[in-house]
């Protein structure tokens, strides 16, 4: 793996703020390694080496490299809770983790999400690097919702996703929700919520084989976004400067008109040829959440959201997780994993497409600015 100095005669250095150096860059993995992640674990196994040499080729960037496997607290799991492997350079050791990695165990609905955060926020992030995680999940953290949860008032170690997750934000670190569906969907608005405050994005996955496209993509995305950074942080400090709350929507106009100016570019992860989705008003809402508790009192008055739009959800019967679509089981591919696949009908005939992601290169995106600006209203925080 090739290395980088950090660039010279960038932007100069903002007060109260670290310089991050996009071409520094710092990938860590939150991943299930329950008996439902077989193919996602395999997935990652064989293609990190590619994933590496993708982002490495395109950025020109020096990559780090860590992992954080979880699965769950006894008596639901007496193998491990999370065991986490700090950044290396060294792709071989990487991939020793996943040979290491086995897909079993897991118990009730729920996994221990929060604690893979907690152990992914006290990792050795290097100060000036672009900093992301991707968390690949098919279950909820516990305390998200009582059916199906043994420990229905959230971690046993007493952690709090929220609390951890917006440290992770004031740390730099954006955070990638990689929800495998069907299985995540009745709790997608969640992921969707704690991706939104750390100005990263949920992506939903239907199959393992579009996994090293989301990896890569996200983080030529972030890297892309991370050069244009030190603009940002210069007009959100000046709004914040005599102690006003910033508007996002006129500071995001603002960095909208002197980008353009500049000609300012990023690269966009594409799914299927179309921008991602951006984060519903009820997602909105739970990210202003201090706490977990907060969270699942707006679950529970809001009966599950996003059922609204799928029929499907998610039955565990022991240690085994399976989906159903009007009490009938979703269709799966060999060895039990969901199909990476849509169909769609045309003149009268079933077409199947298979579920692709790209990046393309464009003007930054409205969209992107906004995210870029809760970024820096939240490493604006750190003291």
């Amino acid at each position: 793996m090739t290395s980088m100095k950090q660039r010279a005669g960038g932007m100069p250095k903002q007060p109260g703020l670290a310089r991050h150096d996009s071409a520094v860059l710092d990938l860590a993995f939150a991943l299930d390694c329950t008996a439902s992640m077989g193919s996602y674990i395999e997935t990652a196994r064989r293609n990190i080496k590619n994933i590496v040499e993708a982002i490495v080729s395109s950025e020109k960037s020096d990559v780090k490299l860590a992992l954080v496997e979880y699965r769950d607290h006894p008596p639901q799991d007496v193998t491990f809770v999370t065991r986490a492997h700090n950044f290396t350079s060294s792709v071989s050791s990487v991939r020793k983790w996943l040979e290491g990695c086995k897909a079993q165990g897991g118990g009730d609905t729920p996994e221990a999400v929060t604690d893979a955060l907690h152990d992914i926020l006290k990792l050795s992030w290097r100060e000036t690097s672009t900093k992301i995680c991707v968390l690949i999940s098919d279950a909820p953290p516990h305390g998200l919702h009582s059916q199906g949860d043994t420990f229905p008032d959230g971690c046993p170690a007493g952690l709090d996703p929220m609390a951890i997750v917006r440290q992770m934000a004031e740390k730099g670190i954006t955070l990638y929700c990689v929800g495998c569906e069907p299985a995540i969907i009745p709790y997608k608005e969640f992921f969707t919520a704690i991706a939104f405050l750390t100005g990263g994005q949920y992506v939903p996955l239907r199959g393992a084989k579009a996994l090293t496209q989301i990896i890569v993509g996200g983080a030529q995305e972030e890297m892309s976004l991370e050069r244009w950074m030190a603009e940002v942080d210069r007009e959100v400090q000046q709004e914040t400067k005599d102690g006003h709350e910033v508007d996002e929507k006129a500071v995001s106009k603002k960095i909208a008109a002197k980008l353009k100016v500049k000609g300012a570019r990023s690269k966009t992860l594409m799914r299927n040829n179309t921008v991602l989705k951006e984060a519903s008003m009820f997602s909105k809402v739970l990210s202003k959440c201090k706490s977990m508790a907060q969270i699942k009192g707006k679950f529970m008055l809001a009966a599950l959201p996003s059922f609204g739009g799928s029929k499907k959800k998610s039955v565990h019967k022991g240690r085994k997780k399976t989906s159903t679509k009007k009490g009938r089981p979703v269709k799966k591919g060999r060895k039990g994993k969901t199909t990476c696949c849509r169909k769609r009908k045309l003149a009268g005939t079933t077409e199947t497409k298979e579920e692709d992601y790209t990046t393309v290169e464009s003007a930054i995106s409205h969209s992107q600015i906004l995210r870029m600006v809760r970024k820096s209203k939240a490493r604006g925080k750190k003291k």
